[in-house]
């Protein structure tokens, strides 16, 4: 099944949004990336970097304390060395707290063990001046040198694999701001790029068969109804196309009901007109007295005639005000049963000439039907017009009334030839009438079951037709109650 507009629509904007939306979301991922590494730059290596300097001056104030106190000997001097070795073993537990790697932590470690033999040293040699003994003083120095050096030797240390860190990071940053720019730029134009061919893909697969249909219906202004289209993409317009062909096969059609019905208007026209115009010339030329009872017969051809060219002048007026709107109805409840006899009783001349039996079938307990009785009254006589008409010498034309559930039902059931089923569907058009071997001297205007077709419809009932060919046809319709 081929994708609808819709559906190449949805998919050609998924096809240009998804892979931006990828594009998008790589970027954020790769920002977001960035930020976590700049962040680890600056809340580790810089704090790392701060901490590991903090931690070397509070070791040297320490130290300067410590030698003083040597020297001078004073309990103040004794008790900055121990406030500054607090200082001390703060930075050193801080620095341990951010510590990132193993080889970091080892070296503080190192860093605090170092420290504690050096205050070892110094506490030692604290109590013997205390004890004012006298001792080898270059020993302890030596030993206190030897914790400071190692101290400051391990804090390079640190220092130095901070500084690889932070080269690190910031070589990564680097290479990955370059690679992922490039990746973005790459992806960008390549997803521009594709979504520039599938819409224009899109829009041919569109416009293209827009187009050709424009081109066809050109061809149908221009008078050309032979034009049929087939296109299949997409299915929408696949629609269009079978709709296209359909009103092309109406436009025929009416077509040729147009060159039908100027055929038959000629035809219907000019038979009473021909009549009416021999009758007026004989008229003219003059008739014995003797001649009156072949006058009268003359002016009784010529009402005929102008009476006919009158009903056929009022059906087309007639079928033109319906189809316009126009038509006025003037609804009332009313008791269809004396149409019936009314149109029956006009029909007898008909009815005699033809030796054609009417049955007709009525219950007393009909409901009243919401109607306007001329227009009913037309639509019977065209029913039983037409059945009368196309039954045979010694036929039958049975009418039946009945009340059912939806209203009145109304039925006029002949024993004619009966319809093409071909003809079935279309027998309610204007100018449509059926052709029927061996009737075709009967002649009509299309008319009339047309006119009871919108009659009904006005009513809101429903007219339909059941025949089959050799065996009659039931006309019948329902007027609700």
């Amino acid at each position: 099944m081929r994708p609808t507009i819709f559906a190449r629509m949805v998919i050609g904007y998924l096809a240009i949004f998804i892979p931006m939306a990828a594009v998008g979301a790589y970027t954020i991922l790769e920002i977001a990336s960035f930020y976590r590494v700049a962040s680890y730059i600056l809340h580790i290596d810089n704090r790392m970097k701060n901490g590991e300097k903090e931690l070397t001056d509070s070791i040297l104030s320490q130290v300067r304390y410590e030698r003083k106190y040597v020297i001078a000997k004073d309990e103040g001097l004794y008790n900055q060395f121990v406030l500054a070795g607090r200082e001390v073993t703060k930075y050193i537990d801080e620095a341990m707290s951010i510590a990132d790697t193993p080889s970091k932590k080892e070296t503080l470690i190192r860093v605090r063990d170092y420290y504690e033999r050096y205050k070892s040293v110094f506490h030692s040699e604290v109590e013997i001046i205390k004890k004012k003994e006298a001792y080898f003083q270059q020993e302890y120095q030596w030993g206190k040198e030897q914790a400071l050096d190692q101290i400051m030797e391990e804090l390079r240390n640190l220092r130095l694999q901070t500084e690889i860190s932070t080269d690190e990071k910031m070589k990564y940053l680097a290479e990955t701001e370059g690679k992922a720019s490039k990746i973005a730029i790459a992806m960008g134009l390549g997803f521009i790029f594709s979504g520039i061919i599938i819409l224009i893909f899109i829009t041919k697969t569109i416009t293209g068969p827009l187009s050709f249909v424009g081109e066809k219906t050109r061809q149908v202004a221009s008078g050309d109804f032979q034009s049929t289209l087939d296109l299949t993409s997409p299915p929408e317009i696949g629609d269009l196309a079978q709709d296209f062909n359909l009103m092309c096969d109406k436009l025929r059609e009416m077509d040729r009901m147009k060159s039908e019905f100027f055929s038959l208007m000629a035809h219907e026209l000019r038979t009473p007109l021909a009549s009416i115009k021999e009758g007026i010339s004989l008229l003219l030329e003059g008739i014995d007295e003797e001649l009156k009872e072949k006058r009268s017969k003359i002016l009784i051809i010529i009402a005929e005639e102008s009476n006919r060219l009158i009903d056929l002048v009022n059906s087309l007026l007639d079928l033109s005000k319906m189809e316009a709107g126009m038509m006025t109805f003037d609804f009332a409840p009313s008791d269809i049963r004396p149409l019936i006899r009314k149109t029956v009783s006009g029909m007898e001349p008909m009815v005699m000439a033809r030796n054609v039996h009417i049955v007709v079938e009525m219950p007393q307990d009909l409901p009243h039907v919401n109607m306007d009785v001329e227009r009913i009254l037309q639509a019977l006589r065209n029913l039983i017009g037409n059945a009368v008409k196309f039954t045979p010498n010694g036929g039958q034309v049975a009418i039946s009334v009945k009340s059912i559930e939806e209203g009145v039902s109304v039925s006029v059931a002949d024993t004619g030839p009966g319809i093409p089923e071909e003809d079935l569907n279309a027998i309610f058009d204007k100018f449509k009438q059926a052709t029927i071997r061996g009737y075709r001297d009967i002649k009509g205007t299309g008319l009339g079951l047309a006119i009871v077709k919108y009659i009904v419809d006005a009513h809101g009932g429903r007219v339909w037709v059941e025949s089959k060919l050799g065996h009659g046809s039931v006309f019948a319709f329902v007027l609700p109650s």
